[in-house]
């Protein structure tokens, strides 16, 4: 490969990178209530201009570490979570696909309009939503990734490749987990006594 070559490749591979890494997060996952599971908007911006289906909602890709079970059909949460563009019905579902094969998370029906807006720069999401779980879901969001990205419009990995990228989706540590981490950095300190 000539030295030209390489550099171009190289100079490819730093800028796709580095759009990957300007992408906001746009909602924060929230799991440190037992059975129940918070999804919160931020000040994040939209990376696209882009409009769809309010019935396909947004797709948190990769939140699940593996195939587990599906989500209970009383998967309708109470709050005002909505794309920032259009006004929230109060009334955010949530909806895992292939009866749990699908690793993603599908936010739909959060505004009561049918069709949503994306602007490219503006605020994407507003509000918040929660959810209650039986114990075997909220297990198996405990595994989930710790962040991904978000799309638009999609409600299962097969939509993907239509969808467009607006921004990330985070996990906030449950209290729980850095509790363990505190006490394992407390018992660490003492064996060095």
């Amino acid at each position: 490969m000539s030295a030209r070559t390489l550099c171009a490749v190289a100079t490819a591979a730093l800028f796709t990178s580095g759009v990957q890494a300007q992408l906001d997060d746009l909602l924060i996952v929230d799991l440190s209530v037992p059975n129940q599971i918070t999804i919160t908007a931020t000040a994040g911006l939209s990376a696209v201009t882009t409009s769809g289906s309010d019935t396909v909602g947004v797709y948190m890709e990769n939140f699940y570490s593996a195939a587990g079970g599906s989500l209970s059909v009383s998967s309708t949460g109470a709050g005002d979570l909505t794309n920032a563009e259009n006004p929230s019905d109060g009334s955010p579902s949530l909806f895992r696909a292939g009866s749990g094969s699908d690793t993603g998370l599908n936010v739909w029906s959060f505004s009561s309009d049918t069709t949503v807006t994306f602007t490219a720069g503006s605020l994407a999401f507003i509000g918040s939503g929660t959810w209650a779980l039986d114990a075997p879901e909220y297990a198996d969001m405990l595994a989930n990734t710790g962040s991904g990205n978000l799309y638009f419009p999609a409600d299962d990995a097969s939509d993907l490749t239509s969808a467009v990228l607006l921004g990330r989706w985070r996990v906030i540590p449950a209290p729980g987990a850095a509790t363990i981490f505190g006490m394992g950095l407390i018992g660490a300190a003492r064996r060095r006594r």
